[in-house]
């Protein structure tokens, strides 16, 4: 049987993880919380026990939970007989994440192709929006297929 990772450990990988992150572009206390909800058992934690297990600030924890709310890596929701917010990591938290990036792609690619539309497919400006605009298409368009390739594999747990 697998001995647990002592709390030195865990908080480790919790502060590796963020740093892998932050330099992905995720503000850094976010990646912090991200990190800890990843590794907590049950997967749900209020505010009070982030804050305490990353020995940061509630305001700070606010911050980070509402900007992962918003990116739908965690949700917010009360449990029966608390009067407390608890945040739950979401089921297939990355491929979520990256099918809400990739319908970003989308209004870049629609947005490129309107700028290659003003100047015109005969101008070095036309041609680069173009480029820009087939690029996304193609990468969105992979990234769909690879999203549905995982979760075929990959069925959500009952």
């Amino acid at each position: 049987m697998r001995q647990e990772p002592s709390p030195e450990a865990v908080s480790q990988f919790v502060e590796r993880f963020a740093s892998v992150m932050a330099n992905s572009g995720v503000p850094f206390m976010s990646a912090r919380v991200m990190g800890r909800m990843l590794v907590s058992p049950t997967g749900t934690m209020t505010a009070a026990e982030l804050a305490e297990s990353l020995q940061i600030s509630q305001p700070a924890v606010s911050g980070a939970v509402r900007q992962l709310i918003q990116v739908a890596f965690i949700s917010r929701e009360r449990i029966p007989g608390s009067r407390k917010d608890h945040y739950r990591i979401r089921d297939d938290v990355f491929a979520a994440m990256l099918e809400r990036r990739n319908n970003a792609l989308g209004d870049w690619e629609a947005s490129t192709r309107s700028g290659a539309d003003l100047f015109g497919p005969d101008t070095d400006v036309g041609r680069r929006l173009g480029e820009a605009a087939d690029f996304f298409n193609f990468i969105r368009d992979d990234l769909d297929r690879m999203i549905k390739n995982w979760r075929a594999e990959h069925p959500p747990t009952p």
